[in-house]
């Protein structure tokens, strides 16, 4: 499976060598490659989610159990990502990314074919670990293969294959969910990764750096891992166990601990699994920043709007992604023309832009209501679009550029890491908002719409529904105050986004600052030796 060529970092008076010459190694062909792969693991991030509700059906799973459908991927694949880059920088990232390919299909047709809910869970933990292996192997091939001036062309397409994929993820799972059956959500990753894997095959070439690391620090990944858990897992579960609780700050404080022994670690082992070194470097660290804080915004923002156009306008899951297509439109469009901005006029202007822009857009829904219209959401929804292009392609590219090319896999596995985080926070801190704020106007809403009172034990319940735009209208309820109940429940939960939307801009406003402080890959020329466009 190997096809492997030691890379070094040549000198900027040195002669390039000539152009790759056949299919093997050639850059554009390599994206083509690299984006198939990358697509089916962006894709299955959102599509699944529309899967869940049939699967609970089909195989009499409970709350937990589908839950623990997405929890277990996530958990996967946040905890394995800086792992999965070190093997790619250890074995060549061409290995890493077939394995993860093959794997990810395999897993992806074991869950079609499996009749029982812990078949599926332990099979999406799989799907979550080949996952790993294959987006910082993705970005580290892309580092490897182009040259300096065409990389953020090269990673502003691959930002637009990740953001038109995520996006797109509900429509196509809805309509595969209601035409066809939930197995082929995961069966449609069977052909996509067999064209992939063969692909990859024939197309890609493994570059390897001179100085690439030959050994494993296994204790720093022990930590790593322990620690990236131990972050994730309160994150995912505070909306039950609420931020208060012991379990919460027992999982929290260890995670802190064991990235402070990890960090100890890591200055004492020859080859550590993260070199701190890497953190000088203030444009990466800020790259980092910047990326845990997009996503906060982002993927915490965006969690409300499903259940928003879902059940607060009685949407369908497929025409909720219908009217997200100008979000997805935007990221298309923008991701490669954000590509020749920064490589023109280098990142900072457009990541700043780009933040600036998203936290106009957050401030601006944060004003929709129960009665907003089409017009006002996309207009919306397309400047989060063209806000997140820039940042989602010169962040990346300022974290792997600024990164040494014998650790581009761990700069990768790190720039996918610090998504996962912020997505995961986000979700989490804006949940809380949102409950906060439902627990505090649900009850003064509920009495001044005349509704009959109702014990404390019943208006929890209720506000946990509320939490998600669902009225809480029990059975039997007459017509006029069902009315009531969704306009109280549907006022509470848009109060609520609005103020989640508001401290998202707060969070997008921060991140434009810390955009300054981002300058093009100091490493960049590393990879302009490797071949020619």
């Amino acid at each position: 499976m190997s096809s492997q060529t030691p890379v070094a970092v040549a000198a900027p008076d040195l002669p390039a060598p000539e152009p790759p010459k056949g299919l093997r190694g050639h850059p554009w062909l390599t994206l083509f490659s690299v984006a198939i792969g990358v697509m089916m693991v962006a894709l299955d991030g959102t599509i699944v989610a529309i899967a869940n509700p049939a699967i609970k059906e089909d195989l009499g799973a409970s709350l937990a159990d589908v839950q623990w459908i997405t929890n277990g991927y996530m958990l996967a694949l946040a905890v394995s990502l800086i792992t999965a880059g070190k093997l790619g920088d250890r074995f060549g990232h061409r290995q890493t990314f077939l394995i993860g390919i093959l794997g990810f299909a395999a897993a992806s047709g074991a869950i079609g074919f499996s009749h029982e809910v812990s078949l599926v869970i332990a099979f999406r933990v799989l799907q979550g670990l080949f996952g790993a292996l294959l987006m910082p192997a993705a970005l580290g091939l892309l580092r490897a293969t182009f040259p300096a001036e065409k990389l953020n062309m090269a990673i502003g397409i691959w930002g637009m294959v990740i953001g038109a994929s995520t996006a797109g993820g509900p429509i196509v799972g809805g309509l595969l969910v209601e035409h066809v059956n939930w197995q082929s959500v995961f069966f449609i990753n069977v052909p996509v990764g067999v064209l992939a894997l063969v692909l990859g095959l024939v197309i890609l070439k493994d570059h390897r750096a001179e100085n690439a690391p030959r050994s494993f620090d296994i204790p720093g990944i022990v930590l790593l891992s322990g620690a990236m858990f131990c972050l994730i897992w309160p994150l995912i579960k505070a909306s039950e166990w609420g931020w208060g609780d012991m379990k919460t700050w027992g999982f929290l404080i260890g995670a802190v601990v064991l990235f402070a022994l990890f960090a100890v670690l890591e200055t004492k082992v020859r080859e550590p699994l993260i070199p701190l070194r890497m953190f000088r470097s203030l444009p990466l660290t800020a790259g980092t920043v910047l990326m845990v804080l997009m996503a906060f915004a982002f993927m915490g923002g965006l969690f409300f709007v499903t259940f928003y156009l879902q059940n607060v306008h009685g949407m369908t899951p497929v025409d909720s992604g219908l009217h997200l297509l100008p979000l997805t439109g935007m990221m298309i469009v923008g991701s490669p023309l954000a590509g020749a901005l920064i490589t023109k006029f280098g990142p900072r202007i457009p990541l700043v832009g780009g933040m600036v822009l998203t936290a106009v857009a957050m401030y601006g829904m944060s004003g929709l209501d129960t009665h907003s219209s089409t017009g006002p959401m996309s207009l919306w929804f397309a400047l989060l679009g063209l806000g997140l292009a820039p940042v989602m392609v010169g962040a990346t590219e300022v974290i792997v550029g600024n990164a040494p090319l014998e650790l581009s896999g761990v700069a990768g596995g790190l720039q996918q890491a610090a998504m996962q985080v912020g997505g995961s926070l986000g979700t989490a801190v804006l949940g809380a908002v949102m409950a906060s704020r439902v627990d505090n106007d649900l009850p003064g809403n509920w009495k001044a719409a005349g509704l009959p009172p109702v014990p404390p034990a019943k208006m929890s319940q209720a506000a946990d529904a509320v939490s998600a735009g669902i009225a809480p209208v029990p059975k039997g309820t007459p017509p006029g105050f069902a009315q009531k109940i969704t306009s109280v429940a549907h006022d509470t939960f848009v109060s609520g986004m609005g103020l989640a939307f508001t401290v998202a801009c707060g969070v997008a406003v921060v991140a434009a600052v810390v955009a300054v402080f981002t300058k093009r890959g100091a490493n960049a020329e590393a990879g302009a030796g490797v071949g020619h466009i």
